[in-house]
């Protein structure tokens, strides 16, 4: 299934994409960094990566002209999607971050600085931590339950879901915080599946086996 897999990968300047390209390719899978909306054509998955201010993230895709084409393909013709660290944010009603800012909307809910209630907590989270899978997320399909997958985390905000069902699993640095959520086809994940060794490897060859409409 990986082998005939063509995966789009959004390039709209906000980090270095070609680690997540590598990532897809060693999988089997076809990795094709967009940096137009018109490569989305003939994708059969979609990764929306990223790193730094959720502002700059959406007016970015938006300058891009990302956001319909986006839309018309994730929610539309219902492909598999990932969003990775900034990525997953912007999936969020708003962003709080320098201001307040809209974002995709597709998953309901806000994104919030970590420990804001905490001053004495090290901020951005920066690291290796354990995620507490919850529910039957197919990302983590075959780990192993009996112990908490170990994942890179660079971030300084991190989604609150308005409706907790989306939350596949949870981390916690100073407070528990959403690492993973899963809506029908819309997947994202706080850390960097690609920078996780073999258990970020393992995550988005699940990914990847994800076939067709979900």
């Amino acid at each position: 299934m990986t082998s005939s897999a063509r995966v789009v990968i959004v390039d709209y300047g906000m980090g270095n994409l070609r680690s997540v390209a590598n990532a897809v390719g060693s999988l089997g899978a076809e990795p094709v960094l967009a940096s137009t909306p018109a490569a989305l054509d003939g994708a059969s998955h979609v990764i929306l990566p990223g790193v730094g201010a959720f502002g700059d993230g959406i007016e970015r895709l938006r300058a891009g002209g990302w956001i319909v084409p986006l839309d018309e393909v994730v929610r539309g013709r219902k492909l598999p999607f990932l969003g990775i660290c900034l990525g997953m944010q912007l999936l969020a009603t708003s962003g709080t971050e320098h201001g307040t800012w809209d974002g995709l909307g597709w998953i309901a809910g806000t994104v919030a600085r970590l420990g804001a209630d905490d001053p004495s907590l090290r901020i951005p989270h920066i690291g290796w931590n354990d995620v507490e899978i919850a529910g039957e997320p197919r990302l983590f399909s075959g780990f192993d339950r009996k112990q908490s997958p170990c994942f890179y985390f660079v971030h300084s905000y991190a989604l609150i879901p308005a409706d907790g069902s989306s939350i596949t699993g949870r981390c916690t640095y100073g407070s528990p915080f959403v690492a993973t959520i899963e809506r029908d086809n819309i997947h994202g994940v706080q850390f960097h599946p690609e920078k996780s060794h073999k258990l970020g490897l393992a995550l988005l060859r699940n990914f990847i086996a994800l076939d067709g409409p979900c």
